[in-house]
């Protein structure tokens, strides 16, 4: 049985440039300069955060939130603590 991570991230879609920002109250702040359209703004938070994370973005899901600014993101393969020791070099 693999292991699954679950992230809390609050996007900012139309951000200007693309970053993840800092954790507050266990949820990721985030921005992509993709419009919240068609899932734009989605695909362009997975491709953000496998970048940054150096994680494969086909292991990433978009479980809850699709619609709103607060995503609940999981991330197959990979601990809790392993996920967080990762944000943590950011």
């Amino acid at each position: 049985m693999s292991e699954t991570a679950i992230l809390k991230v609050r996007l900012t879609p139309r951000g200007g440039k693309e970053l993840l920002g800092a954790i507050t109250d266990g949820v990721l702040h985030a921005r992509v300069a993709a419009p919240p359209v068609d899932g734009a703004a989605n695909s362009a938070l997975l491709r953000l955060l496998a970048k940054q994370l150096n994680y494969p973005v086909s292991k990433l899901t978009i479980v809850a939130g699709q619609h709103s600014r607060l995503k609940t993101v999981s991330f197959d393969g990979i601990s809790q603590e392993s996920l967080f020791q990762r944000l943590s070099t950011l």
